[in-house]
């Protein structure tokens, strides 16, 4: 090793000690450095800094060719120092690793020290990755040159210990190579949580900490300061979330005596809800009710009252009525009343003053308990406060008859026998059919026509008059052939009882009406459709002699509706050919000509070829082969997707002609679809239809999803990329195969599941993804995604955001904004769709209504929706988006006005139609009068009930309020 130590100088002429250099007069120079052991300390990348000085080779005089200005760093990775004992010859072949040759920036010509400063050059290096042992040596080889090694500095970087987002990270080293991006895994620190997201930093190659994802939180009871410190909450103050919230004061009525509360305790004789929020105010339960009085009619009594004098100070005041039978007028021995007893609107949860109470028995007592309840009455050790009434109901007519037997048939005539009420409510006088009247249970109906239905009813009197008629019942009489067989059978029996001596003695009249017709009266509404005729009130001294004629109302011929078909699972069989062969037709694969090939599928090749069946012109097809190798379950995967296809029939759903199942290769043949895929073929006519073609493709696409929920087929992979356009642009929904993207495999991004397996994340519902509840629900959450890749051209939904980071966003109640140019109503739709309650979406038979509402009034496509993007977690929910720039109450002066501020209006007609043409009136809608006006969205209906309830309150704030 030809290096010498010595006293050298830096460039600021300092002394300094070197290694130096400067066999350039000798040939074949192989001189060697050996630094001392270095640990790494668990680095992977290590930096060298070298200060160096390099005479240039020209400036000597004399100097061989092998002259050099550059010198080589090597480096050996060991456990411990090698240097020991080891000799030249051991360096000259030990196992180096070459980091670089190092050449001069700068030379310097000649050793000159006379006022001028020497050239030093400062070069870094950096090699890795270090896992071979503890440490390693570095060495510095010279192959000829003039050069001074003035300094060296080993180091390595790490990202420092950090507090961010109230987490610590520890101090990290940097990753192997320079572009490593190292994960550092945080935890919360005192008093903190963590969010769903799990907390990390990464540590890029030069030490600086990038990318934080998650973050912790201050624990409830815990506020947040300006130091990423976590508070506790002092006394009487609280919060009861986690997050970046502040403590706030205590509530009305509550108080918190202990530091980091999460909720204030309500002081005595105060409550909080069910539903109470811990920021709400503690309230009280109502006193009883005031001024009950009632009205009795007969068996019927209604009874109204006064809101109690003091409610509570809440806004849910509800009524429970109670009712008791008394056996006495003295009324000790009372019981609950029988389950028959009719309240309405109901007898518990009345938000109203009054309630009609029917079905009592006649002549009877009975104590009416009325209730005042709310939200905290539950709470309460004390049993609710509460007004009673007592009552005597009257006489009253008898109940209804339960039910009509028919004892028997002939083809003129048939006899009908019945029950007593199960509330004669006094002695029963006589019955009367409809159109018949006869003391007793029992009445024969004759001058019928052969093999023809009936519907009858029938009512019974006492003195206090008739009670209601009976639900009608259809009996037949016989054709004349089924009546000569009947007949026949009849004399044997006949004959069979006298030999035994058996006699049936009827307990009631038997009366025969025989042929006349009455004259025209009212038999009701639903009636009416069939025919209409007489009504009389018939005496048992009027079925002397010739009994009367009448005619019976018929029938008409309509039909009840078949059972609707459901959707037979082909995995149920244990035979997968059993199923195709079930569901699909086999094609013989002589009429099957291949054209050309359309892309590749999950199993094979797709062609466009041509299908001429026996009888029938050629016509285009689309053919799914089975690629050659395949295994038997891909085989039977791919059959399923036709034995699912096959039990399918309807115009928006794609068509399955037959399958090649007997020859090679296995073939899946369907109707063919000139455009192809949807998402692509909008992406290729971006902005070229007008908004109401977009509205037909998809009222086809939900018309034919209508049809999957009615089979009760649930698609589970609803896209556009799955929905087929023809040239008609007629859009089919295909692609009926998801069962295949449930298995472990996960190399496609677009499908991926925590629970193992492969799920469409970006138009699958919520639930879907965390639990896997498939249903028709969350094929509409899909259905809403598809809308907005219609009204976007095929826009990629969510763009670039990661699986992980959509299905954070939607948990947040992030929903897509509306794509450029959208009218309004169908980004609520969209709203609609994307609701997180599956509950509340609506079913595709809503949206084929809504849809055709929107062709046929094409002006409510014209108002186009904000083009604004929410960002969680301030973007607020579905609803609240609708519910934002509410309208000024008071500036609306008519119906139409306050549509038109609710963004409304397409429901105007519907109003208008149904005579709600003043303010007054929409203060008085409910629930099922939005729903009878065909107001069938959830979202719509809270919009248009939180208006009513604000005009509501508009108006108690301007009438006077009783003095307490």
């Amino acid at each position: 090793m030809n290096c010498s130590k010595g006293i050298g100088y830096d460039e600021n002429l300092n002394t300094i000690r070197t290694y130096q250099v400067c066999n350039v007069f000798e040939p074949s120079q192989n001189n060697w450095l050996l630094t001392t052991y270095v640990d790494r300390r668990a680095a992977q990348r290590v930096y060298v800094e070298i200060r160096f000085t390099v005479r240039d080779c020209a400036s000597i005089p004399s100097v061989l060719g092998s002259c050099k200005e550059t010198f080589n760093l090597y480096y050996l990775e060991s456990d411990h120092s090698l240097s020991e004992g080891r000799g030249v010859e051991y360096w000259t072949t030990a196992p180096f690793l070459k980091v670089d040759t190092i050449a001069a920036d700068e030379s310097f010509s000649q050793v000159d020290f006379g006022g001028r400063l020497m050239k030093v050059n400062t070069e870094v290096r950096s090699f890795g990755p270090l896992s071979r042992g503890r440490g390693f040596h570095l060495a510095f080889q010279d192959l000829g040159a003039c050069m001074s090694l003035l300094a060296v500095r080993v180091f390595y970087k790490k990202c420092p210990s950090v507090v961010q987002n109230f987490a610590f990270f520890p101090e990290t080293l940097t990753g192997a190579e320079s572009t490593s991006l190292v994960i550092a895994r945080g935890s919360c620190i005192a008093s903190a949580e963590e969010l769903d997201v799990p907390i990390k930093l990464y540590c890029n190659g030069d030490g600086e900490w990038m990318v934080p994802i998650g973050s912790c939180s201050c624990k409830a009871g815990y506020e947040p300061d300006k130091a990423n410190v976590c508070q506790a909450c002092p006394q009487g103050t609280f919060k009861s979330f986690q997050g970046a919230g502040l403590c706030q004061q205590c509530p009305p009525n509550s108080l918190s005596t202990a530091e980091a509360a999460t909720l204030c305790g309500c002081r005595n004789g105060y409550y909080r809800g069910d539903v109470d929020k811990p920021e709400d105010t503690c309230t009280s339960v109502p006193s009883a009710p005031r001024n009950l009085v009632s009205v009795v009619n007969e068996t019927s009594v209604v009874l109204e009252w006064s809101p109690p004098r003091d409610t509570g100070h809440r806004g849910d005041l509800v009524y429970n009525v109670l009712c008791r039978r008394c056996h006495s007028s003295e009324r000790r021995t009372c019981q609950s009343c029988e389950d028959s007893v009719a309240f309405s609107p109901g007898r518990r949860g009345l938000r109203g003053d009054h309630v009609e109470i029917s079905k009592l028995r006649a002549h009877t007592a009975y104590t009416f308990d009325v209730q005042a309840i709310n939200g905290v009455s539950n709470k309460s050790p004390y049993p609710a406060q509460q007004l009673s009434i007592n009552i005597t109901t009257n006489q009253a007519a008898p109940s209804l008859v339960p039910i009509m037997h028919q004892v028997s048939s002939t083809s003129r005539s048939f006899s009908l026998s019945w029950p007593p009420p199960e509330q004669p409510n006094g002695i029963i006088l006589d019955y009367e059919i409809r159109f018949y009247d006869k003391v007793g249970t029992r009445v024969c109906v004759c001058g019928l026509r052969p093999g023809t239905g009936y519907l009858v009813q029938v009512r019974a009197r006492t003195v206090a008059g008739y009670g209601a008629f009976s639900k009608e019942m259809l009996f037949h009489t016989l054709t004349d052939d089924e009546y000569k067989s009947e007949l026949g059978q009849q004399l044997s029996l006949i004959a069979g009882s006298l030999v035994c001596g058996v006699v049936i003695v009827s307990l009631v009249a038997i009366a025969i009406i025989c042929t006349r017709y009455l004259k025209e009266s009212v038999y009701g509404d639903k009636l009416q459709q069939y025919t209409t005729g007489g009504e009389a009130n018939l005496r048992p001294d009027q079925f002397s002699g010739e009994a009367p004629t009448v005619t019976f109302p018929t029938m008409s011929d309509g039909h009840s509706s078949p059972g609707v078909k459901i959707y037979i699972d082909p995995f149920t069989y244990e035979d997968p050919n059993e199923a195709v062969h079930e569901f699909a037709k086999e094609i013989d694969p002589n009429c099957v000509k291949i054209e050309e090939v359309l892309g590749a599928g999950e199993f094979g090749e797709v062609y466009k070829g041509r299908l001429k069946l026996v009888g029938k012109k050629e016509f285009p097809v689309a053919i799914k082969t089975l690629k050659a190798g395949y295994s038997e379950r891909q085989r039977r995967d791919f059959l399923s997707e036709a034995s699912i296809m096959g039990q399918f029939d309807q115009p928006n759903i794609i068509r399955l002609e037959g399958v090649v199942t007997k020859s090679r290769p296995t073939m899946i043949i369907t109707e063919f679809m000139e455009n192809g895929a949807l998402d692509s073929f909008l992406r290729r006519n971006d902005g070229t239809f007008p908004v109401i073609q977009l509205v037909g493709m998809l009222r086809g696409i939900a018309s034919g999803m209508r049809y999957l929920a009615e089979m009760s087929y649930v698609h589970r992979d609803l896209a556009a990329r799955n929905i087929l356009v023809n040239s008609n642009l007629v859009c089919k929904v295909s692609d009926f195969g998801l069962s295949r993207y449930l298995e472990e495999d996960t190399s496609d991004p677009t499908y991926t599941s925590s629970l193992g397996g492969k799920i469409p994340v970006r138009w699958t519902a919520p639930e879907a993804i965390a639990y896997r509840k498939f249903t028709s629900a969350s094929d509409v959450w899909s259905y809403g995604i598809v809308t907005w890749e219609v009204m976007s051209y095929g826009e990629r939904p969510y763009w670039d955001m990661s699986n992980q980071d959509v299905i954070n966003a939607i948990e947040q109640d992030f929903r897509l904004p509306a794509p450029m140019d959208c009218p309004l109503v169908l980004h609520q739709l969209m709203l609609d769709c994307w609701q997180k309650d599956r509950n509340a979406r609506p079913k595709f038979p809503d949206l084929v209504s809504m849809l055709d509402k929107m062709i046929r009034n094409p002006a409510s496509l014209k108002t186009v929706a904000s083009h604004e993007l929410f960002l969680p977690p301030s973007r607020p929910s579905p609803h609240a988006l609708l519910d934002r720039g509410a309208p000024d109450l008071s500036s609306v002066s008519s119906v139409e006005d306050w549509l038109s501020a609710l963004k409304m209006t397409q429901y105007r007609d519907s109003f208008v139609g149904s005579g709600i043409n003043s303010l007054s009136l929409i203060t008085q809608l409910t629930t099922e009068d939005l729903q009878r006006l065909g107001v069938s969205l959830a979202g719509h209906q809270k919009k248009i009930l939180t208006s009513v309830q604000s005009m509501r309150d508009h108006i108690d704030d301007q009438s006077p309020t009783e003095s307490l």
